[in-house]
């Protein structure tokens, strides 16, 4: 079948009588021309076919009314969320959302900042990849003006928008939590410590444990290169094959927290009395799990939300695009099964 001719500006301009930039100005409702011209183009462009071309427009005027999105997974639940919050912010102000994945490789992270700075987009959202720690790929959007927001993975140095979680005290909190539940020996899967995440994480985790004097045995620290699922059934096994076992796990994400579970129920550890567990993110496997899994909550939409205002600010107010901000959210424990070690001893001892 023959591919149908694209309809013009200057097709219509042959078909009502009008200069083209008439006809440009009415589709863009120009307060130049009258509603009643506005109304009459608007409809036989309508009736015609006719598409704003976009493309041409962000050319001429070297910005596009797109954010760009660059996360790790976008089949992770808290990616989904962070993305979800800038769809909604992004939409009601009128701007498109284009959204790309590293799988957590470095090279796809700057092969795909290139293709988005290519769109020419308006800015950029970003959640940096477990692998990176150079992030010059960046400063081409800093030359350009155009606004960088890094949410909850972001560079140590950077002059940038921040949205994160406050980490530290995140660590500390669920760790305390364990403790306050009678743990003594907690071991902790810690991510990548080049980034923030992860690293503040495993600072909150240690401090809790030596406020406590409790000890800090490295044997206990199980650094994941992914915190995958396989990585976090190994590190489990590892962990209950040590001479003491640890009575407590920390996992800074969910899905390693999960197959903590699993691979711990499946040895006929009793959970949590035994081996009290609590993750970190709140994704949907945390309630499904059994014993239902304790964690950290993790306000990812809301993230998403105000890193879309921050470009829809930069935009409006032309703010510097090298401004460095930081917004810091609060997290909270959401207590569940596998770490309420009292609830479950109390149970015990009432059968």
């Amino acid at each position: 079948m023959k591919k149908k001719k694209e309809v013009t500006i200057y097709d219509l301009a042959k078909v009502l009588n009008y200069s083209p930039s008439t006809i440009s100005r009415a589709l863009n409702n120009h307060k130049s021309i009258s509603q009643k011209t506005t109304k009459e183009i608007h409809k036989i462009a309508k009736d015609l076919g006719y598409r704003p071309n976009s493309l041409a427009a962000s050319l001429r005027n070297n910005k596009s009314k797109t954010i760009g999105i660059l996360v790790s997974r976008i089949n992770r639940p808290f990616s989904a969320s962070i993305i979800s919050g800038v769809e909604n912010t992004a939409r009601k102000a009128g701007y498109n959302v284009i959204i790309s994945q590293s799988n957590d490789k470095y090279e796809n992270e700057v092969t795909n900042a290139k293709a988005l700075y290519d769109s020419r987009v308006s800015g950029l959202i970003v959640s940096l990849s477990m692998e990176t720690i150079n992030t010059n790929h960046f400063q081409q959007f800093v030359d350009q003006n155009i606004p960088i927001v890094f949410v909850d993975r972001v560079p140590a140095e950077f002059n940038s928008y921040r949205v994160i979680i406050d980490n530290y005290t995140a660590g500390y909190r669920a760790t305390q939590h364990l403790i306050d539940q009678g743990c003594r020996r907690i071991a902790h899967f810690a991510g990548a410590q080049h980034l923030n995440v992860y690293n503040l994480r495993k600072k909150g985790h240690l401090d809790a444990l030596r406020e406590n004097n409790l000890e800090v045995a490295d044997e206990l620290i199980i650094h994941l290169d992914t915190m995958g699922f396989e990585e976090g059934c190994q590190a489990t096994k590892m962990l209950l094959n040590l001479p003491q076992p640890p009575d407590g796990l920390f996992s800074s994400n969910d899905t390693a927290a999960v197959s903590a579970i699993l691979t711990a129920k499946d040895k006929g550890i009793k959970i949590p009395e035994e081996l009290a567990i609590i993750g970190f993110n709140d994704d949907p496997m945390a309630s499904v799990v059994e014993p239902a899994l304790s964690t950290v909550s993790h306000p990812a939409t809301k993230m998403g939300e105000i890193s879309a205002q921050r470009i829809l600010d930069h935009s409006s107010k032309k703010l510097d695009s090298d401004v460095s901000e930081i917004t810091m959210l609060d997290t909270e424990i959401i207590v569940r099964s596998s770490s309420n070690k009292i609830n479950a001893l109390r149970l015990m001892e009432g059968k």
